[in-house]
């Protein structure tokens, strides 16, 4: 549920408040905590906690779904507390769907620091096959169970449990927040976990009744046994000694897997890779260095790939576009929070002094009562001239382009030499809620739930229905393409190169 939020002024504001922090404060190693099951009344005081704090500073609680519809949601959510709970049940059968219901990305729980260090030490039982779902089809990417002479790469699932690929997605995307109803995103978020949400949401069953289609493209029925791995993972794993790149070859690794630049000189092609916005890849200079590299070539076309590209920093997807968009732009008609202050509600808040200091020195209050980061909304961005790239750009989208991705694809879209190619966004078009994007901490469960504070309503926005920013060019999967690796988005941008287009 990765949508990185823009926080370079609380980073700004870090640097000079650090030293009297660490003076100040401790902290206390969290220990790994079991599935410990809490109370009724101890759940029912965090839900209550979260419910004030939802309606008291969520900038967009009401922007898809009415007042009343949430407070009958908030109310049935509730009364659905009659006993204890472990946090994965409380997290995946309260919060989620509750948060859900808001359709704000950027909203949803995360379970609590001390429960994430025990379940990363630990492999727990689950469905057995990884599945990339897309539309009404389901195909088995992987088997955790290697020896099972049936579903193998490729092969065609028609139901799990006599549900269908349709009726699975559609009942698993009540669990999985959106930005509006960009539901994208949520076909990729099963196809690259389906056993975690599968386990987390439907629960675990001993074994699965699964329709798939044989060679012969006739529809069979197998029984399929849960995955169960070592009983002690722990005690199980053989330690085997493997050379370990150096610091240095690992600080490289991690830039190129955060963004990279390719130059077919013989297609003549330059691929740009950008699966961040957020800081830790030196984007500025990247960028730079990465054009200059460009005009030298004297490469005709570039691909931005931002495929993988869930948001960041504001600042870091509007300097890339400077590269590309040939007049200036604005990032935001509005961008505003409902309250300044926390009040009693600040100590649930992450980080809450240097949200504090960001909201007071960058918040004004306008006429529609609401708070308003004016910098975002009549900042004007201009065109590098010196290293704008005026030749052919496709840039890549689908699903997990999200935030600040989705932010950068409305900002090129519609230039004469732009083309959009892939799939809907899942950030939306209109606009979504971030910029500062503060944890609540449950204080029972220690369940944390992410909470943006400004609603951004991107500059010359279309109409709020719901959808993420839509490709020029749409290329959905295709069965062929995934059994075999082939990336069609890539291919498509080639013969489009190839015809000249």
């Amino acid at each position: 549920m990765k949508a990185p939020a823009n926080t370079h002024i609380i980073h700004s504001l870090l640097l000079f408040f650090l030293p009297m922090l660490l003076l100040c404060s401790c902290s206390n190693k969290i220990l790994p905590s079991g599935p410990q099951k809490y109370p009724p009344d101890q759940l029912r005081e965090d839900y209550g906690l979260l419910r004030d704090v939802l309606e008291k500073f969520h900038p967009s609680l009401y922007w898809y779904t009415p007042k009343d519809s949430m407070d009958y949601f908030f109310d049935e959510y509730h009364k659905a507390i009659t006993d204890s709970m472990t946090e994965q049940v409380f997290g995946f059968k309260i919060l989620g769907p509750l948060t859900t219901k808001i359709r704000c990305g950027h909203t949803s729980f995360l379970f609590s620091k001390g429960y994430s260090r025990y379940l990363a030490l630990r492999r727990l039982p689950s469905f057995p096959l990884h599945l990339k779902i897309w539309g009404d089809t389901m195909m088995v990417t992987a088997n955790l169970n290697r020896k099972d002479p049936i579903f193998k790469r490729g092969a065609i699932i028609k139901s799990i449990n006599g549900l269908s690929a349709k009726q699975l997605s559609d009942y698993l995307f009540e669990y999985l927040p959106t930005d509006g109803y960009s539901e994208n995103i949520n076909y990729i978020r099963l196809s690259g976990a389906f056993p975690y949400y599968h386990r987390n949401i439907m629960g675990l069953s001993r074994e699965y009744k699964v329709a798939y289609l044989d060679s012969n493209f006739t529809e069979r029925m197998a029984t399929l046994p849960a995955y169960h791995p070592a009983a002690d993972t722990l005690n199980t794993l053989t330690v085997t000694q493997v050379s370990r790149p150096g610091k240095r070859e690992r600080k490289k690794i991690r830039l190129q897997n955060f963004r990279s630049l390719k130059i077919d000189s013989l297609n003549k092609l330059a691929v740009l890779e950008v699966n961040s916005f957020d800081d830790g890849g030196r984007l500025k200079k990247f960028f730079r260095k990465s054009f200059k590299k460009i005009k030298k070539n004297n490469t005709p076309n570039l691909v931005i790939d931002i495929r993988s590209n869930g948001g960041g920093k504001v600042n870091n997807y509007a300097h890339l576009a400077r590269y590309i968009r040939n007049t200036p732009f604005k990032v935001a008609d509005t961008a505003a929070a409902v309250r300044k202050h926390f009040g009693g509600y600040g100590k649930y808040f992450q980080m809450r002094f240097l949200n504090s200091l960001a909201l007071f020195f960058f918040a004004r209050k306008q006429d529609d009562g609401r708070y308003h980061f004016r910098y975002w909304e009549k900042h004007s961005f201009r065109p590098k001239k010196k290293l704008l790239f005026g030749g052919n750009v496709y840039v890549l989208i689908n699903g997990p382009t999200f935030s600040a991705g989705t932010l950068f694809a409305h900002t090129v879209k519609g230039q004469k030499n732009v083309t959009l190619v892939g799939e809907e966004t899942g950030g939306g078009w209109h606009g979504n809620n971030g910029l500062m994007i503060p944890y609540i901490t449950l204080p029972n469960t220690k369940l944390r739930v992410r909470m943006p504070l400004f609603r951004l309503v991107q500059h010359n926005a279309p109409p709020k229905d719901g959808r993420g920013v839509l490709p020029d060019i749409h290329v959905p999967p295709t069965y062929e393409a995934v059994k075999k690796g082939i990336d069609l988005k890539m291919e498509k941008v080639r013969e489009m190169i190839m015809r000249g287009m």
